[in-house]
């Protein structure tokens, strides 16, 4: 009886095992160690998983920032200050603290010491307008900001009109000792990039850390379904939106990743280098949260438009890991110097844009690593596929869901569509948001039966590779036809004249919409008739561009996405 009732449990264990197959068909073509599914979370909150790798790693650099580097151990003891000021400042759990700063030092210890006090963070770009920082700000409920000094003009035009009344300014050198002072000299007296500002009771970032000494801080309890991050959508398709994370939400996402990553990164033997901002939802869990778990030491770059001072990192840290956008990677592979650099890489991801094809075979020629294109969004925290770092990845598409994520592609009638058709991506998973920040009726549209609506349209390929398409309001109807703007610039990308490319559509009397080609040259030569007669050599007629424009750059975000909907704009 005990060899039946173990024999029909094996026998139910693996009809369990085929039917998972069958809904998730890329785990037949998972690399080799990857679990289906998460563990169980081993932390009750994000703090204690931050406490436990500060201290298990202690002794290691953290975090990187013009040659100026703290380490884990130092990371634990200013972020305890910093959470002790803030509780000090009348702060309670849940009030929520914006963070406005690019890559630096003061970044993390002011991360680590918000979520260590219990409070909410509140991720917003240092770009951002007054009339954007004012919308965020009211938005949310922010009732403290840690800013850098750069921007804090703009918080002066806006301040009264929100509900902040603990402002901490920070300099982009105030933790890098003697050459922090070179630095902001230059920043204020060369360069003219700190305005003058006037807002009343504001402490220095050192004056908060000082302060917060005296104190001793209050352990607060949390839990698994507490909101601790309100990360806000780029607000390129309508008004920026909180998304609501969860403790769950942000460690379910950082096992994930680590759980894709682990067979190829090393435990305390990474170095990554982290160009794109970290309150940016990327690599805000990939580079500063993933990161934690393996002990990685992370170069912070605080310009990454700045090529040279890019290039310049890769000669004085041996990067072994890196994450970027499409736009950066184009840039790098067209730098002289990069070029002809010794490189280290093991591991680079590309994720926030598609990453063209042309690009990523050229990068991978350059570094001798493959780039592995990823898909995220706000909303999941943000990871939702990644292609194998295994080597095994398949170029042109955004890999396989992680594990503990089930992804379907729908059309309009709500029905999972077969592969090889093109629909809209949908997600389920652990790391999927709460809901937007008090916006229940946006909160209803984003989701149907329980899955999250991307608006991004994509297709499942035969062996559970996903491939996007565009996004769905991007697309351009010509006479009836869909034509997607990601097919227009992989093709035009590849002219060797050609650096950058957006498209977008524009209205047409005979055709409804046609398409007009935006770009930037590499070679002055390229002219209108060269590059619209290279378009009809590789695309079809009605796909083929009506107008072309050439401009000397693309209008692009804080991350580096081009920003077709400005190009539409104007």
């Amino acid at each position: 009886m005990n060899r039946m009732g173990t024999l029909l449990e094996k026998l139910l264990f693996l009809s369990k095992i085929r039917i998972r197959m069958q809904t998730r068909p890329w785990l037949a073509n998972y690399p080799k160690g990857i679990p289906a599914n998460i563990k169980d979370l081993e932390h009750n909150s994000l703090v204690d998983f931050i406490e436990d790798a500060l201290n298990k790693f202690k002794k290691n650099e953290a975090f990187q920032n013009f040659g100026k580097s703290i380490s884990y151990g130092e990371l634990d003891k200013l972020s305890t200050k910093f959470a002790s000021y803030l509780q000090s400042r009348g702060l309670e759990k849940g009030d929520k603290v914006a963070l406005m700063m690019p890559n630096i030092l003061q970044y993390p210890i002011a991360l680590f010491g918000v979520l260590k006090a219990g409070l909410t963070v509140v991720n917003t770009n240092p770009l951002y307008t007054p009339r954007e920082m004012e919308h965020q700000f009211k938005d949310s409920d922010a009732k403290a900001i840690v800013i850098a000094d750069n921007f804090a003009a703009n918080l002066e035009k806006i301040i009264d009109k929100t509900d902040i009344n603990v402002v901490i300014t920070t300099s982009i050198g105030e933790m890098l000792g003697m050459k922090g002072g070179m630095i902001n000299f230059v920043l204020k007296n060369v360069k003219r990039a700190v305005p003058k500002y006037e807002i009343a009771n504001t402490v220095s970032f050192k004056e908060a850390l000082k302060a917060g000494a005296k104190f001793t801080l209050k352990k607060i309890p949390q839990d698994l379904e507490d909101v601790i991050v309100l990360q806000y959508t780029g607000g390129t398709t309508g008004v920026s939106k909180g998304a609501m994370l969860t403790n769950r939400n942000l460690l379910s996402n950082m096992l994930q990743t680590k759980a894709w990553m682990e067979g190829s990164l090393r435990v305390t033997g990474e170095v990554v280098l982290s160009p794109l901002p970290l309150y940016h939802i990327f690599a805000f869990t990939v580079n500063c949260l993933s990161m934690l778990s393996l002990g990685a030491k992370t170069v912070l770059v605080t310009n990454p438009r700045d090529i040279k001072s890019l290039v310049k990192e890769f000669k004085t840290n041996k990067i072994t890991t890196m994450t970027g956008v499409n736009t950066l990677f184009n840039a790098l592979i067209n730098n002289k110097e990069f070029n002809e650099l010794d490189l280290d890489l093991r591991v680079t991801v590309g994720g926030g844009m598609a990453v063209q094809q042309v690009i990523a075979e050229k990068w991978k020629e350059i570094t001798g690593c493959v780039l592995s294109e990823g898909y995220g969004m706000t909303e999941a925290s943000p990871v939702v596929t990644v292609n194998p770092i295994d080597g095994t990845a398949k170029v042109n598409t955004i890999g396989m869901p992680i594990p503990s994520t089930d992804v379907a592609i729908f059309n309009e009638k709500n029905e999972v569509l077969p592969v090889g058709e093109v629909g809209e991506l949908r997600v389920k998973g652990p790391q999927v948001m709460k809901g937007y920040y008090n916006r229940p009726e946006e909160t209803a549209k984003s989701f149907a039966d329980g899955w999250l609506c991307t608006g991004d349209m994509a297709m499942m390929l035969e062996d559970g590779f996903f491939k996007i398409v565009d996004r769905k309001k991007d697309m351009i109807l010509v006479s009836g036809f869909n034509v997607f703007p990601n097919e227009i610039e992989d093709v035009i990308a590849m002219h060797p004249k050609v650096l950058e490319v957006a498209a977008i559509g524009v209205p047409n009397e005979k055709s409804g919409e046609c398409v007009k080609v935006f770009v930037v040259k590499k070679e002055k030569s390229l002219d209108e008739k060269e590059l619209v007669q290279y378009a009809r050599e590789n695309l079809t007629g009605y796909k083929v561009p009506k107008e072309v424009e050439f401009l000397k750059e693309l209008p692009k975000t804080n991350v580096g996405k081009i920003l077709r909907r400005k190009l539409r704009d104007a």
